[in-house]
């Protein structure tokens, strides 16, 4: 179906915390060494949040920057949605508290579909500016996942880190915008990468606090096949809606999940290297945060130019993937 109104890209900013924890310094916590890490994962360093600084606070920096890359204020808002796993508190929504900070007077909700949650959040905004509901909306990738680690579980604390990024997505009446998205899940396989304490099913206790159910738990090995298979099934499926294919493509930016995913993903879709945008070494997984931050980074830095076909993929937890096409 054909959506009455075009969505686009108007302003991007990103925003990660000032302090930098490098596999030097993990090899001071853990039984670990860089040469393990960055074999295994291809992550060098990553940044991590101060004590007290919340979602919502990375959020913000990142929401600003956008606004003022989209050339607008937070009053020219219509909505505010924030892709998170580590929401300041449960409820209110991590959404209000941006919605807050930044002055805007609009609908604000969060939205949870894990390391997805960016390009999920961004099909939802494509779904109400091109049905006409809304003009401007804010979309925010922000988590601060080393509140939610096991520093002593060498298997997960080196791969992630905290970050931010933001959009503005904008009814557009140009050649340039989002072209198509897709959206898959499998919740049979949810168990493969969890924080299971915290929710109705394990509400906080000192029985959950005591097995550590508050942090993340992953079944590396089986995560890794199913990234790859519905990474690469997400790319085929985002490009086949719009009627084009893998040589239209000029920019790949996958979630930063580790670099073996990254050259799995290439190379069944026999895809360069070179026109994959890679940032996970500086930063890790950052979970909904990464394909935002990366994008604003390939975007400031001349890998992706006016008039692109860039594609966004992403999976995570649920499980979910999900992928956006758009004319850059």
């Amino acid at each position: 179906m054909v959506q009455p109104f075009k969505a686009a890209i108007r302003g991007i900013g990103s925003y990660v915390p000032e302090k930098v924890l490098k596999n030097s310094d993990l090899e001071k916590m853990v039984d670990t060494s860089d040469e393990w890490i960055t074999a295994r994962t291809g992550i060098k360093e990553r940044h991590i949040a101060a004590k007290g600084q919340s979602a919502s606070d990375l959020g913000v920096q990142a929401a600003l920057k956008a606004l003022k890359n989209a050339s607008l204020a937070p009053a020219d808002l219509d909505l505010v949605i924030v892709a998170t796993i580590t929401p300041d508190m449960p409820f209110p929504s991590t959404a209000c508290a941006v919605q807050h900070k930044i002055g805007a007077q609009c609908g604000a909700f969060d939205l949870a579909a894990a390391c997805s949650g960016f390009p999920y959040a961004l099909a939802v905004a494509n779904g109400f500016i091109g049905a006409g509901i809304y003009r401007h909306i804010l979309v925010v990738g922000s988590e601060v996942l080393s509140g939610f680690i096991d520093w002593t579980d060498r298997s997960t604390c080196v791969l992630f880190g905290d970050g931010a990024g933001a959009v503005v997505v904008s009814r557009s009446e140009g050649p340039h915008g989002i072209i198509s998205t897709y959206l898959g899940s499998d919740g049979s396989q949810g168990s493969l990468l969890q924080i299971p304490g915290g929710g109705s099913v394990y509400p906080p206790s000192e029985e959950t606090l005591k097995n550590k159910m508050h942090y993340l738990k992953m079944q590396g090995s089986e995560v890794f096949k199913v990234a790859v298979k519905t990474m690469e099934l997400a790319v085929k499926e985002v490009l086949a809606k719009a009627g084009l294919d893998l040589s239209d493509v000029a920019c790949l930016i996958p979630h930063q999940a580790n670099m073996r995913i990254l050259q799995a993903v290439a190379e069944r879709l026999e895809f360069p290297m070179e026109k994959i945008f890679i940032n996970v070494e500086r930063y890790g997984n950052m979970s909904s945060a990464s394909t935002v931050v990366a994008l604003d980074e390939a975007a400031k830095t001349g890998k992706i130019r006016k008039g692109d076909h860039v594609v966004l993929v992403a999976f995570g937890g649920g499980l979910t993937w999900a992928s956006t096409l758009i004319r850059w």
